[in-house]
């Protein structure tokens, strides 16, 4: 269990104030200076140093994706985005840092632009967090004000501006290369990689896109160093991570604790444990809405990192866990998440755009039972025609539950279409 003084947001729950002063009784904004002096190669080093892996759900090295940005910033300007675009179901790990902890994100979008060479940073957030985005702008206004932001940032030698952009609530735009056309004005669509951001990104120029949790955690990294961070979770899943527990626990909460923790042991310790004991868990989604569900055979042991999950055919995602017992309907709730991803398809690519309306519908008829058996082959069918053949992963995410519901209750899913013409012939 990790203890007090090791977590990194000391005021996830707003217990204290949100404000500069608060934060900076915190330890935040101290001696920023200090870090930017070190130099941007030496700053990149300790973040690979650190392991640190972006918290936004792929889990790509931090310090590697930074690395890829150009040297020379004479010919183009360099970008920061951060991704605050947070509309994962079962993800609410984000808006509590910017609504009570908006000065890490700040301060570490100072130490990541100058890391990457960029001056200019744009938090793409989540159209409907308006409270959030006013407190985001409140704490970007203080920076401004106390010379933490603007010309000479933090009296570093650094020129660095920070703009809060407000989407519009489209699941896409979370897509980053979505995200960059959504920030120049246009449909929010992904666009076909390569290239890369870090070589054609924002207005064409190099771009890094990093998550608000990926951000915010780098100045702490510098000040207590890569070799205490990389001192939790196993090898190549290091560090400490917000995880969102929320469904059939009897205290949903978010709470930050060290990779690799056993699901069990998070869900017990910190969400007082499954609403009717751990014998009525009957499967829980681990990283949010897209990443596979798990039955209760599987959560008995597994570990709350990337690796493991990934070894049970499942993902850490964003750490969103959606706990489930054995008096959900879990053909609805899947049906449900089918329905979330065919609305939210940005209809560019077909298989997407058309292949994900047919699971709906499909999965619509296995709700009651009226669906013939090998639609369930159809169906994995469906999914692998999509999957791998669009231009984001929106594609895949869409199969995975599917994936996932017939991976592990196959059975219960036969029987319903059997029960159900078993009614009709009666």
């Amino acid at each position: 269990m990790l203890a007090d003084q090791d977590r990194i947001f000391t005021n996830l729950y707003g217990f204290q104030g949100a404000d500069l002063k608060s934060a900076q009784a915190r330890g935040d904004w101290d001696n920023t200076a200090a870090i930017l002096a070190k130099g941007r190669e030496a700053i990149i080093e300790e973040i690979k140093n650190s392991e640190l892996r972006g918290r936004g759900g792929a889990g790509f090295s931090t310090g590697m994706k930074w690395s890829f940005m150009p040297k020379d910033t004479s010919t183009k300007p360099s970008y920061l985005v951060i991704n605050a675009d947070e509309s994962e179901p079962g993800t609410c790990k984000d808006r509590e840092i910017i609504r009570h902890d908006p000065h890490k994100l700040v301060e570490g979008a100072l130490v990541a632009g100058f890391a990457i060479g960029a001056h200019a940073a744009y938090i793409y957030i989540r159209g409907e967090f308006v409270r959030e985005a006013q407190a985001l702008q409140r704490a970007v206004d203080e920076a401004y004000a106390a010379g933490l932001l603007g010309k000479n940032a933090a009296k570093s030698g650094w020129d660095f501006d920070l703009y809060v952009h407000r989407g519009a609530g489209a699941y896409i735009c979370g897509e980053e290369t979505a995200q960059l056309e959504s920030l120049e004005g246009k449909k929010g669509q992904p666009r076909n990689k390569p290239p890369f951001p870090a070589g054609a990104g924002l207005y064409g120029c190099p771009t890094t896109i990093n998550n608000v949790e990926t951000i915010s955690v780098v100045p702490t990294i510098m000040r207590r160093g890569a070799a205490w961070f990389a001192g939790f979770g196993r090898p190549k899943n290091r560090g400490t991570k917000l995880f969102c527990i929320s469904g059939h626990v009897n205290q949903p909460c978010n709470v930050e604790e060290a990779m690799s923790i056993p699901m069990k042991e998070l869900i017990e310790k910190h969400a007082g444990g499954i609403r009717g004991g751990w014998d009525n868990l009957l499967a829980v989604i681990p990283g949010g809405s897209s990443c596979p569900l798990l039955p209760k055979s599987i959560c008995d042991t597994v570990l709350m990192d990337f690796d493991a999950l990934r070894e049970v055919n499942s993902g850490l995602g964003t750490a969103g866990l959606i706990v489930m017992d054995k008096s959900t309907d879990i053909i609805k709730v899947i049906t449900r998440l089918a329905r979330f991803y065919a609305h939210e398809s940005c209809g560019q690519c077909t298989p997407c755009r058309e292949g994900t309306g047919w699971m709906y519908r499909i999965m619509q008829r296995m709700v009651d039972g009226r669906a013939e058996l090998h639609e369930i082959d159809m169906l994995l069918d469906i999914g692998t025609e999509i999957e791998g053949k669009t231009i984001c992963a929106h594609g895949d995410a869409s199969t995975w539950p599917i994936k996932g519901l017939f991976r592990h209750f196959r059975p219960l899913v036969e029987q319903r279409i059997l029960d159900y013409r078993k009614r009709v012939a009666a």
